[in-house]
């Protein structure tokens, strides 16, 4: 069987976070072929370069994973108008030291759910500029700018009626971008 390993970062650490539900909600739309597991960025230590001789075992893991993951999903909140400061911690971590970062090339696509009429577009955008200096592969379009607001989410946490053609043209196109970019892992 032929599997895409996706790496998920979600910038929302918050146990009951919008963005860790939209997250779940998308992955259960995707192509049966599309493993996704979330990244653990909580336990970072702040980024230091006086720690790049010896970074801390959990900046070791967020590596290994970034680095095994054929593609990534960014699902960030949008904080005073820009990301969150854990996945910019994370960001940083994977990218030092210097000529050393496990982001380049790898496809991405971003998502973002806030309780504003334009969703998380400005910490989208200011993902995406991070990104494009790490050599990240973004998907472009569709941009998806969802507002949390009543009837989102169904109660099993699927994504409600409403939403549900717009979210699965997104995932849609965000599988065929990975594919288009992410070498093949073949099981078994």
């Amino acid at each position: 069987m032929n599997n895409y390993n996706i790496a998920v970062l979600v910038g929302s650490i918050r146990k009951d976070s919008l963005n860790k539900k939209l997250a779940d909600a998308i992955i259960r739309m995707a192509p049966s072929e599309f493993l996704f597991r979330h990244v653990l960025i909580s336990d970072l230590p702040l980024y230091n370069q006086d720690d790049d001789g010896n970074p801390a075992e959990s900046v070791k893991r967020l590596k290994r994973e970034i680095t095994a993951a054929d593609g990534l999903l960014f699902v960030t909140p949008e904080y005073n108008r820009s990301i969150a400061g854990v996945l910019k911690n994370a960001l940083d971590h994977a990218s030092r030291p210097h000529g050393e970062s496990v982001w380049g090339g790898k496809p991405a696509g971003i998502l973002g759910v806030a309780l504003g009429a334009a969703g998380t577009a400005l910490a989208q955008q200011h993902l995406r500029n991070i990104l494009a200096c790490l050599d990240v592969l973004t998907l472009g379009q569709p941009e998806a700018f969802i507002q949390a607001r009543e009837g989102l989410f169904n109660e099993d946490g699927s994504i409600g009626s409403g939403s549900q053609q717009f979210l699965q043209n997104w995932i849609d196109r965000y599988a065929s971008w990975i594919k288009l970019h992410a070498p093949l892992n073949v099981e078994g």
